[in-house]
């Protein structure tokens, strides 16, 4: 395996573990909680709803590694 591929492995594998580690807590604290209702977004999070998403920054992280690999792999190939 290609140093490349290894390094994005590595990355991707960060990504996952962080985004289980992340959902966790997050379904944590929902549990915890002893009226039923969501807390209240704080203030920083209603001002960047769109960029605060971590739903949206995966998709965001995702695509951009795709263009590099498909990039990588336009010049890499020989035609």
């Amino acid at each position: 395996m290609s140093l490349y591929m290894t390094i994005l492995m590595a990355i991707g594998t960060g990504l996952i573990v962080f985004a289980a580690a992340y959902t966790y807590s997050l379904a944590k604290a929902q549990k915890n909680s002893k009226d039923g209702h969501d807390s209240p977004l704080p203030r920083q999070v209603q001002q960047h709803v769109y960029i605060r998403n971590p739903i949206f920054l995966s998709y965001l992280i995702f695509f951009a590694l795709l263009i590099l690999t498909i990039i990588y792999m336009a010049f890499a190939t020989e035609w």
